[in-house]
C-alpha cells in the first residue's frame, strides 16, 4: 500500500518503549464549511481492537482512509509504528473485477504482496506452489488460497465470479484479500453493514481472534457491534474527537446508573413518589409496568431507593441493574455538541 501523497507524514518508527501502533497529532482534512477533521488526536496501541463511532458524516471515512494512505491531510501528523506495506484497508463498499472468481481475486492480493516484497503468507509459514488453487474451495492445509476464504466463510463461494456477490460477500471477500497481505495493521469501514446477525458475530469472533497478533481498527455505526469486541473507543462528531479511551469507561463517565423495579401494588404511585425525589435523575414506567429509575450515584440510589418504595405504599417483587450499553453512552456524549454543520466521511 503506497503512502499519502502529501500532506501528512507517515512515519515508520519502530520503538523499544512504546506499545502504540499509531498515533496522530493535529491531524486535519478542510473540505470547507466546517466539513472535515479539526485536530485529531488518536492513540492505538499494538494488538487492541479500536472502535471508531460516529453519526454519519463525523468524518469516520476521511480519517481510516488517511490513517492507510489514500486520502491526504492538510495538516498534523501521523507516526506509524508499522511498515507500510503491512497496512491494509477493507472499504465499506468493495468492488471487484465481475468476471474474477474469489480465488482468484485472493490469489491476485497474494501476487500484489510479493510483488511489493511483502509475506503472502495469511499468518504462518508460505506453502510452495500454494498460489495453484486446485478446486478453489477446498481448504487442506496446502491452500493458502482456500484456508483464507474459508476463515471468512467463503469456501463455497471460491470459484463462483464476484459479479453475482451480494455486498455481504464482497466484504467478506474483501477481508479475506486484506488478510493475504497477512497485515499488522488491519483498518476496516463499516465491516459488518451488510451483514445478517449471524454474519455480523462470525465476522467479530474473527476480528476478536485477530488482535491476538495484529492491530485492528475498525469504524461501525451498530454500537453494540462495537461494545462486544472493541477494548478501546474513539467518539467522533463534526469531525472532532469527543472521546478516547477504554470502552468501559466511556459507559462509566456518561451513564448514570439505573435499576428496572417491578412492583405489587400501584406502579404509578411509586412513580409520582420517584418523580419528586432529589437524588432522582430520570422515571419512566415501561409497557410491562415495570419501572425505569436513574439516579444521581449508585451508592444513592441503592440506599434510597427502598425507602422509596415503602414511603409509596408498594411491594418490592424484583430490583435489578440496568445493563448500561455503548449506545446510551454515546447519545448522552454527543447530545451536547450537535449542530447544523456536515464533517464529511
Amino acid at each position: 500500500m503506497e503512502p499519502s501523497d502529501g500532506g501528512t507524514a507517515l512515519e515508520s518508527e519502530a520503538s523499544d518503549t512504546t506499545d502504540l501502533a499509531v498515533t496522530t497529532h493535529g491531524l486535519v482534512r478542510d473540505y470547507g464549511h466546517g466539513a472535515g477533521l479539526h485536530g485529531i488526536d488518536l492513540v492505538v496501541k499494538r494488538n487492541e481492537v479500536y472502535g471508531l463511532i460516529g453519526p454519519n458524516g463525523a468524518g469516520k471515512t476521511t480519517l481510516l482512509s488517511i490513517l492507510a494512505g489514500l486520502r491526504r491531510a492538510d495538516a498534523g501528523r501521523i507516526e506509524l509504528n508499522v511498515p507500510a506495506r503491512r497496512v491494509a484497508m477493507c472499504p465499506d463498499t468493495p468492488e471487484f473485477e465481475p468476471w474474477l472468481t474469489a480465488a482468484e481475486v485472493v490469489r491476485q492480493s497474494r501476487g500484489l504482496a510479493a510483488a511489493g516484497g511483502g509475506d503472502r503468507s495469511s499468518g504462518g509459514s508460505r506453502t510452495p506452489g500454494g498460489d495453484r488453487s486446485s478446486g478453489g474451495g477446498r481448504s487442506d492445509g496446502a491452500d493458502p488460497v482456500g484456508q483464507v476464504l474459508a476463515h471468512v466463510g467463503l469456501a463455497d463461494a471460491a470459484d463462483r465470479r464476484t459479479g453475482g456477490f451480494s455486498r455481504g460477500m464482497k466484504q467478506r471477500l474483501s477481508l479475506a484479500a486484506a488478510l493475504t497481505l497477512n497485515p499488522e495493521l488491519l483498518i476496516l469501514d463499516e465491516p459488518s453493514g451488510a451483514l445478517d446477525p449471524a454474519g455480523r458475530a462470525e465476522l467479530f469472533q474473527l476480528i476478536a481472534q485477530l488482535s491476538d497478533t495484529r492491530t485492528v481498527i475498525f469504524s461501525s455505526h451498530i454500537l453494540a457491534d462495537v461494545q462486544r469486541v472493541a477494548s478501546s473507543v474513539g467518539v467522533l462528531d463534526r469531525g472532532q474527537l469527543l472521546f478516547q479511551g477504554p470502552t468501559q469507561t466511556l459507559i462509566d463517565s456518561y451513564l448514570r446508573p439505573a435499576w428496572n423495579v417491578r412492583v405489587r401494588g400501584c406502579a404509578d404511585a411509586l412513580v409520582r413518589q420517584l418523580r419528586d425525589l432529589a437524588w432522582v435523575s430520570g422515571v419512566k414506567l415501561l409497557a410491562d409496568q415495570s419501572v425505569e429509575v436513574e439516579a444521581v450515584s449508585a451508592d444513592i440510589g441503592e440506599h434510597e431507593l427502598p425507602r422509596a418504595l415503602v414511603a409509596a405504599g408498594v411491594g418490592l417483587v424484583s430490583m435489578n441493574p440496568v445493563d448500561a450499553s455503548l449506545e446510551a453512552a454515546f447519545l448522552a456524549l454527543t447530545a451536547g455538541n450537535a449542530g447544523n454543520g456536515e464533517s464529511g466521511g
